[in-house]
């Protein structure tokens, strides 16, 4: 069984390459070419976003979201607000909000990837959204002023970052008095204490890349949340991932792990959408 991961210049280097590596692949899909069509994207985006979604957006973009979620159904944005999406990949959410908050809202997208920011740039030119713009960053350290967001949504990414506290903390401070958090991340449903092997065995057989290894508690996340300064917090499971599931993500998966322990996993790794919000 390999090590779990615990430094965090190592996880975030993990974490660019794997990813930088899965958008550049996704952009040279021969459908994503100049004479491409909604054949782009994957049946995971458009169970996601829905195939009339995806419909808005021109020949030609790369829709690869690597999302667990659609946190814009959640975010229910409206006209004029300013929005930011942090792990903003490929672009797909910034786009698609872009279209919801119309010209007179605004939409970041903070990535610290250099493959994805290039392809998302390259995105938002065929789309012509000008009321878009993509930051290099980390999502701890958000390059944005004090209380200048309305909403922020999220794709999957807090769970790959080593200080998820720090995130939250750092979104509250930008968002706006009264501002929303719409969140689609990987979720343990329950403690991983009370299985057979350790907690760090657990992680170690489980990928950081594929965002299960860092993942919270619900518990923690709620009480992170609540530290940061967050109200009307909520966490809904929206899906629960089998063994077979948590293989499909990677042939490393699992290996060394009691049969036992593996079972027990079955429904506790999850999708959860989570919402809250800043105090007005």
């Amino acid at each position: 069984m390999s090590q779990p991961m615990s430094d965090p210049t190592t996880i975030k280097a993990a974490v660019q390459e794997h990813y930088g590596n899965a958008i550049k692949a996704a952009a040279a899909e021969p459908c994503c070419g100049p004479a491409a069509s909604s054949c782009c994207a994957t049946s995971t985006e458009l169970a996601l976003h829905g195939a009339e979604a995806l419909a808005t957006l021109p020949e030609g973009v790369v829709t690869a979201s690597f999302g667990c979620g659609n946190p814009l159904a959640l975010a229910s944005l409206r006209p004029g607000e300013v929005v930011l999406d942090l792990g903003s990949g490929g672009g797909l959410e910034v786009l698609l909000a872009a279209q919801r908050v119309g010209p007179g809202g605004f939409v970041y997208g903070l990535d610290m990837t250099d493959a994805m920011l290039e392809v998302a740039r390259r995105n938002a030119e065929k789309a012509g959204a000008t009321n878009v713009a993509f930051l290099k960053g980390d999502i701890e350290a958000i390059p944005l002023p004090d209380q200048s967001v309305d909403v922020i949504i999220s794709n999957c990414v807090i769970n790959l970052v080593p200080d998820k506290g720090q995130v939250l903390v750092d979104a509250f401070r930008v968002l706006k008095p009264g501002g929303r958090l719409a969140v689609s991340d990987i979720v343990f449903d329950g403690e991983l204490s009370n299985l057979p092997v350790s907690e760090a065995a657990v992680r170690a057989a489980l990928s950081w890349a594929a965002c299960f290894a860092g993942a919270l508690s619900t518990t923690e996340y709620h009480t992170l949340l609540e530290a940061a300064g967050f109200e009307q917090i909520s966490l809904e499971v929206t899906q629960r991932y089998t063994s077979a599931d948590l293989r499909a993500q990677g042939s490393e998966m699992l290996v060394g792990l009691p049969d036992e322990v593996v079972q027990q996993l079955e429904g506790r790794v999850t999708s959860c959408a989570i919402s809250a919000r800043r105090p007005a």
